[in-house]
């Protein structure tokens, strides 16, 4: 249990929290929401102990592990992934080596009678139970799991860090934080860096686990599907809620509500009051009475409204130029990076009024096609456009898209033309830069206001196609809605790559799947898409099933004979699998019992002398060693195996 008492921050004179309090309970799953630069980072970094507030404390129960994922970080990391997740077990390393130190010590030693000798050996045999006791035997499995439920690849697992991207290189530290299995976890808007797959993942990864876990993320499924309790930073304050974001929306404007209806009746009560007291002061008859309300009067306890925080963005996209039927089609679309082939012999087309989703795995090829689409990179195959097609194109990195050096203002003011010239700063305005802020260099925003602004520089140029890749990261709830909201009434057509589930519903009506160099397209939303993917491998096993709907007679009958026979067959070989499965681990646990015998009887050397000093036992040792690691490595492609099988 976290305890954060009377905390506040203030930041140039302006106060960030004003006296907040709540705790972190053991298995507390809590979603810190609120517009951008409400506190909720600092928030986190204030818990953690990376910053110190103004006034109060936060108190973090001695010897309770915390965990904590930051937004962005800086990997320098010279290891490979599968080393770098081997951090998260920093005891099990340091005992893998002291016990490898042991072995070849005693190996070494003839002095069987010393007490240096029995010294070693007991530290052997300590060493070896504290390695069992933290599990230290089942750590690459565990690790494996996560990597891959992380989306990594096993051929992947000896890569150096340095060849992944930043992306990348954060579902590492995503992977060691779960590895550790702190108390507490702090999560930064962590499925910035995951696809929807992984998120997926991630939501059935974090139902299972045992400690508290509080983040902050702008992913309204993802808050829905993890989270229990919201707490809402707003102007300072914070209001806590036992619910998931949904909940607490509906709830948070039944308190409104409820609040400006108390504070409307106890004004009407209080004005009344005043009528009386006014029309009756100056009549003796009445003092008594007077006197009566002045008291009321001063004895109502004022109900407190309290304030919304209404600032958001506010736009809607410029009508599209008229364009053609058709916007584009690509043909043989190939595109290759040193590493690896991303996109192989794509063929599609583009119809206008089209709303499509890129899904699937980081790195699949998603942002490469979208990219090719605008001419930002090479490529090889025949890409046509259709008539007068006019693109808009909001980049994922789309800082790289801006210059440091010019201001918010010169930004805008660099391509705007004609009638837009004079309305600068209102499109800047209805972007939440006023004031200062539009003199303020690119180099000094946040990624929030960076987002916001390559937003605004969309709508001085109309466009017909718009191609969105990731546009809602660093965008907060509220500008997330105004975004969709401009983008449902925007008259063109949509490419739109995203891993948020719930900005993607109801905006497109094709959903393209990246994998392995291809796509694969599912009509209807992205809810529709994510029904079909979880169908899909069953539907792939009883393939034949379908092409039965087409069959008649004895041909039907014969279809049907032969998908039951496969089926069949499939449920034998499960069957099959799931005892060697159960004869290994049989297996396992036999060499375990072995190896700890044979620990026990070079614990005693003056009992199995002659063993020791032939070497005998230690190889029998050695060997037995061996063979779990065989037989463990055995039970992990058996696993694997089963896995493909239940698919």
């Amino acid at each position: 249990m976290i305890s954060v008492n009377n905390l506040s921050v203030q930041f140039g004179g302006e106060s960030l929290f004003d006296h907040i309090s709540f705790i972190i309970n053991d298995k507390d799953r809590i979603g810190l929401v609120g517009k951008n630069g409400a506190g909720k980072s600092t928030l986190l970094k204030i818990i953690q102990g990376l910053q110190k507030p103004s006034e109060g404390d936060v108190i973090v129960p001695e010897g309770q592990s915390v965990g904590y994922l930051p937004q962005e970080l800086e990997s320098q990391s010279s290891k490979t992934v599968l080393e770098e997740a081997m951090n998260a077990f920093s005891e099990v390393v340091q005992l893998e080596e002291r016990i490898a130190k042991f072995e070849k010590e005693i190996h070494e030693r003839s002095d069987f009678e010393s007490e240096n000798y029995h010294k070693l050996i007991r530290s052997h045999s300590e060493a070896i139970e504290r390695y069992h006791l933290i599990g230290g035997q089942s750590v690459h499995v565990d690790i494996e799991k996560v990597l891959l439920g992380l989306g990594f690849e096993r051929e992947e697992f000896d890569r150096k860090m340095s060849t992944f991207s930043s992306g990348w290189q954060m579902r590492v530290e995503i992977a060691k934080i779960l590895l550790r299995k702190h108390d507490v976890i702090l999560l930064d808007e962590p499925t910035n860096h995951l696809d929807i797959e992984s998120i997926q993942w991630f939501e059935e990864y974090l139902a299972g686990f045992k400690g508290a876990v509080t983040l902050v993320s702008h992913d309204r499924a993802f808050l829905d599907n993890v989270t229990r309790r919201t707490i809402e930073i707003s102007l300072g304050k914070i209001y806590d809620y036992k619910a998931n974001y949904s909940a607490y929306v509906d709830l948070r404007e039944e308190r409104m509500e409820n609040q400006m209806a108390t504070y409307n009746n106890q004004q009407r009560q209080i004005r009344q009051i005043e009528r009386f007291i006014d029309r009756f002061r100056s009549k003796s008859t009445k003092a008594k009475q007077v006197q009566s309300r002045i008291k009321m009067l001063d004895k109502i306890d004022l109900v407190d409204v309290d304030l919304v925080d209404e600032s958001g963005i506010r736009f809607r996209f410029p009508p599209a130029p008229h364009s053609g039927k058709i916007i584009l089609e690509g043909k043989n679309i190939s595109k290759d990076y040193p590493q690896k082939r991303v996109l192989s012999d794509l063929n599609f087309s583009v119809i206008k009024d089209d709303r499509i989703a890129f899904v699937g795995k980081n790195g699949e090829g998603k942002t490469t096609l979208s990219k090719v689409i605008t001419g930002i990179v090479d490529f090889t195959g025949d890409l046509k456009f259709g008539h007068n097609v006019v693109i808009g194109y909001y980049a994922q990195n789309q800082s790289d898209f801006l210059d440091p050096e010019r201001t918010v203002f010169q930004t805008i003011d660099d391509i705007a033309v004609g009638d837009i010239r004079p309305r600068i700063k209102g499109i800047l305005g209805g972007f939440l830069f006023s004031g200062d802020d539009i003199e303020k260099k690119v180099k000094v925003l946040s990624g929030g206001e960076k987002s916001r602004l390559s937003l605004a520089r969309l709508l001085l140029t109309p466009a017909n196609l718009l191609i969105l890749d990731e546009p809602t990261n660093h965008l907060d709830m509220r500008s997330k809605d105004v975004l969709k909201s401009a983008l449902l009434q925007y008259n063109g057509t949509l490419i739109i790559v995203s891993h948020d589930r719930d900005f993607l519903q109801g905006l497109t009506n094709r959903v393209f799947e990246f994998r392995h160099g291809k796509f694969k397209e599912y009509i209807g939303d992205i809810y529709d898409f994510l029904e079909q993917r979880r169908l899909r491998t069953l539907n792939e096993l009883d393939a034949a099933q379908k092409k039965s709907s087409l069959l008649t007679g004895k041909d039907q009958s014969s279809q049907n004979k032969l998908d039951w026979e496969k089926r069949k067959e499939n449920d034998k070989e499960i069957r099959k699998v799931k005892t060697q499965v159960s004869k290994s681990e049989s297996e396992i646990e036999r060499i375990e019992l072995a190896i700890k015998d044979k620990e026990a009887m070079l614990a005693k050397p003056e009992k199995y002398q002659k063993q020791i000093q032939d070497g005998s036992l230690y190889k029998l040792y050695e060997e037995l060693k061996q063979a779990l690691s065989r037989e463990m490595k055995r039970w992990e492609e058996l696993n694997y195996e089963l896995e493909i099988l239940e698919d």
